[in-house]
C-alpha cells in the first residue's frame, strides 16, 4: 500500500498530498509499515518487521533461483562443449608443447615417417619441420609464390617434380630430404642455414624464427620423446572405419618394410552387427613415431584406439593424451 502526507501553512487551502521542501513540493512516500514523522512534521511510514522477513524471503528465493541457472548452464556448457571444440592435436609437454590442427599434426607424422625411412637423424626431421612452418605453416597448400605448392613450396619449373607430386607430403617430404642430404656437414649447421641450403629462398633467415618449435615437434613424432603426441576429435565426426586402408598409407610413409600388418575380423559376444576390425601392427622400431602417425590420421581412418608399450590412447578422449593400458608387450601396434 502506498501511502502519502502533507501538511500545509497557516491561512493557506489545503494542497495535494505534496510537502513543500526546499521551495518545491515534495512528495513523501513510503511502502506499508508504522507511521512515522519526518522533521517538517509530514508522516510516512518505516517498514516493520513482517515486510523485512518478506522482503528476506523474497532475497533468498532470487539467490536460490540464481543458483539453479548457473548450475544449468554448466551442466549444459560440460555436454555441449566436445561439440564446440574443433578438433586438434599436441605436440611435446610443458613448456615445450606445441598445439596443432589435425592436418599439420598427420603433415608433421608422415614427414617423420619418411625420415625413418631413410634412416635419417633427427636434426634433418628438425630442419624439415622449420622450412615447412616457414613455407605453409605446415599445410598442403595448393598454391604460392609463382608455380610454389605443397608443403614446402616447391617449384615444379625448378625440378622437384609436377605440381600433383608435389602435393603429395610424402614425395615432397622424399625430395627435401634428398635435396638436404647433398647439403655437406648439414647436421651441424644452424638450423636456418641448412634449410636455406636446401630451398634458396629470398630470406633465408625466416627459416630460424621456428628452430625451437621444429625442435620440439621432431623430438616427439620422432618418437625420441615417448607418448608425446595425441589427437582429439569432434565427436561423431570421425570417417567410417577403415584399418586397411590405414595401414596402406602407414607404409606409404615409413615404407613397405618398416612395419609387417594385419586386420583380423574380431566378433563379439554379443552379435555379429557389434562385430569390429582389430589391426595388429608389428613394428621392427620407432613403434612411437608409427604410434603417432595412427594417432594424427584417426579422424581420416576412424581409429578409435590405439595400444602400444602398456599405453592407449583412445579417440573418446583424445585430449587425456596416452594412458597406461595392459595391451600388448611384444612391440606390437593395435589398432581398432
Amino acid at each position: 500500500m502506498v501511502t502519502a502526507a502533507y501538511s500545509a501553512g497557516p491561512g493557506r487551502p489545503p494542497e495535494p498530498p505534496l510537502a513543500r521542501c526546499g521551495g518545491r513540493r515534495a512528495l513523501t512516500v513510503s511502502l506499508t509499515g508504522a507511521p512515522a514523522a519526518d522533521a517538517d512534521g509530514t508522516v510516512g511510514f518505516v517498514p516493520n518487521r513482517r515486510s523485512r522477513r518478506a522482503a528476506a524471503v523474497i532475497a533468498s528465493a532470487v539467490t536460490a533461483l540464481l543458483i539453479a541457472a548457473v548450475f544449468a548452464a554448466y551442466t549444459a556448457y560440460q555436454h555441449v562443449t566436445p561439440y564446440l571444440t574443433p578438433p586438434g592435436c599436441q605436440a611435446g609437454t610443458g613448456q615445450q608443447a606445441v598445439l596443432l590442427d589435425t592436418e599439420q599434426a598427420g603433415i608433421a607424422a608422415t614427414i617423420a615417417g619418411v625420415a625413418a625411412r631413410e634412416h635419417l637423424p633427427e636434426k634433418a626431421v628438425t630442419i624439415a619441420y622449420a622450412t615447412a612452418m616457414q613455407e605453409s605453416h605446415m599445410h598442403n597448400l595448393h598454391y604460392g609464390d609463382r608455380d610454389s605448392v605443397g608443403v614446402f613450396q616447391q617449384r615444379p619449373s625448378q625440378g622437384w617434380g609436377t605440381a600433383s607430386e608435389l602435393e603429395d607430403p610424402v614425395y615432397a617430404a622424399m625430395k627435401f630430404f634428398a635435396a638436404l642430404v647433398r647439403v655437406p656437414g648439414y647436421e651441424q649447421m644452424p638450423v636456418d642455414k641448412a634449410a636455406q641450403a636446401v630451398q634458396h629462398s629470398a630470406d633465408g633467415t625466416a627459416y630460424g624464427q621456428y628452430a625451437p618449435m621444429a625442435a620440439a615437434m621432431a623430438a616427439a613424432f620422432t618418437g625420441a620423446s615417448p607418448r608425446a603426441v595425441w589427437c582429439w576429435y569432434t565427436p561423431g565426426q570421425a570417417a567410417k572405419a577403415d584399418l586397411s586402408a590405414a595401414l596402406h598409407a602407414m607404409a606409404g610413409a615409413f615404407g613397405p618394410r618398416w612395419g609387417d600388418g594385419s586386420v583380423a575380423r574380431s566378433a563379439t559376444a554379443h552379435s555379429a552387427e557389434s562385430s569390429r576390425d582389430t589391426a595388429v601392427v608389428r613394428v621392427r622400431s620407432g613403434g612411437w613415431a608409427v604410434a603417432a602417425w595412427f594417432v594424427t590420421h584417426a579422424g581420416t581412418y576412424g581409429i578409435t584406439r590405439v595400444r602400444y608399450d602398456g599405453y592407449a590412447w583412445n579417440a573418446a578422449a583424445g585430449s587425456r593424451g596416452w594412458q597406461r593400458d595392459a595391451g600388448p608387450g611384444d612391440g606390437s601396434i593395435l589398432l581398432d
